[in-house]
This record gives C-alpha cells, structure tokens and sequence, in this order.
C-alpha cells in the first residue's frame, strides 16, 4: 500500500501532520493572466499537434493519445516528468497511474491539491514499453515544453527522475549527485525567465525502491521546495 505518509515523519498519533502550504499558489478564475494563459496554452497544444515532433520518433504511432499537461496554468509550482505511461496513454493526462497516485499523495503532504500546481512531461506521447526517451527524442519535444514554462512562469519546477533533470539542466550528473541542490532553468525563448529547479527521485523510481532512506530523501527535497514558495529559501 502507498499510504499517504509515504515518508514516517509525516504521520503523528492522530494522522497526517499538518505541512505549512505558500498562499495563494494559483491565480482566481476570473483574473485576466489566467484567461490570456490559458488562451496561450491552447495555441501552443493546438502548435504542437500541428507540428507533430513525436512523427520523428522511430516508432512514432505507438502511442493513442497525447498527454499534453494538467493543472492551473498560472501556478507557482510545476512538477515535470519524463514521458506517458500506458495509464496516461489511455486518458490522455499525465501522471494518472501507480507513480502518478504516488505524486497526488506526495502533492497532499505539501499540503497543496493537485489542482493547485502544473504536471506536465518532456514527452507528450508515450514510448513503446514505457521506454526511456532518447536524447534526440527529447531535443525534438523540449521547445514545446520551454514555451509551457514560458506561459505558466512558475517560480519553483520539480524535475521528477533522471531524464527530465538532465534535460532541464543540461546536466549529465547522476540523480544522486543531482538531487537535494538547488538549479536553475533558464528559457531558451523569447521569454528568457528564469525559474529554480529542485530535482528529486520519480515517484516510479519510489515504487520500485519503497525504503525510508528513500522516502525521507524525497521529502527533504519537498520541505525544500515548500520553503522557497514561502519565501524562506
């Protein structure tokens, strides 16, 4: 079972302690920035379907849906990941499977809902078996993903797992050597915004290495992330 204390420290007597969230991580409805983002980010979905950069792929229709991104488009915290999996493939939403329940959970002891920040991957079309994407794959999709960046201007990205922080920081560093440190991100585009990047494990990688070792690293990274959006950091 995952259990929402998916590290020990966040259970007390009673439940789950109560995590100090930032305010206001997402803009009201009805303000004009998320109406003109939203606008922007439809154009750039619309853009990319258009231009179809997975066509290059070696094996480009091994996927049913695109997996485009989820949550508010003006929110202070974005969380990215490496590429679909068969349960985002189906849906068409990204981080919907074991790893991705995993993330809601990971999401809820920050004290946050999903809703409140933006999921998205380097990919947006599934691998065939859930493959690594290959550099080339990721040179292909990264515009697309330097414009969402651009149009959401989070103040803090956590990269999720080895491919999406090597390719966010240009990096070739392992994950360990990668993790617990802060980088930063800076727009490739016409934006040119800057945005600081905590790297941390998958919550596939978690999965698959459920210990309190791992678990209190993840969390530390997210303690991390939670004070910076709190101006502490």
């Amino acid at each position: 079972m995952l259990g929402v204390d998916f590290v020990p420290c966040f259970r007390t007597g009673e439940g789950i302690a109560e995590v100090e969230a930032p305010a206001t991580l997402v803009a009201a409805s009805d303000d004009p920035a998320l109406v003109a983002a939203q606008q922007k980010m439809d154009e750039l979905r619309a853009r990319y379907e258009r231009e179809a950069p997975h066509e290059q792929f070696a094996t480009p229709h091994a996927f049913r849906n695109l997996v485009w991104g989820d949550g508010a488009v003006c929110a202070r915290l974005m969380f990215i990941g490496e590429a679909p999996g068969a349960d985002e493939d189906r849906t068409g939403v990204p981080f919907v499977g074991r790893a991705g329940q995993l993330l809601d959970k990971m999401i809820l002891a920050m004290g946050l809902a999903r809703e409140e920040v933006y999921i998205a991957n380097v990919l947006k079309t599934r691998p065939p078996n859930n493959a690594t994407p290959t550099v080339e794959e990721a040179r292909l999709c990264a515009p697309y993903l330097y414009e969402q960046i651009e149009i959401i201007a989070p103040e803090v990205i956590v990269t999720l797992g080895l491919p999406a922080s090597r390719l966010m920081l240009d990096s070739t560093e392992t994950m360990g050597r990668l993790r617990g440190h802060w980088a930063e991100f800076v727009s490739p585009g016409l934006g040119g915004i800057k945005v600081a990047v905590m790297p941390t494990y998958h919550p596939a990688f978690l999965l698959r290495s459920y210990t309190p070792e791992n678990r209190k690293k993840i969390w530390s990274d997210l303690q991390m992330v939670m004070a910076r959006l709190r101006g502490e950091g």
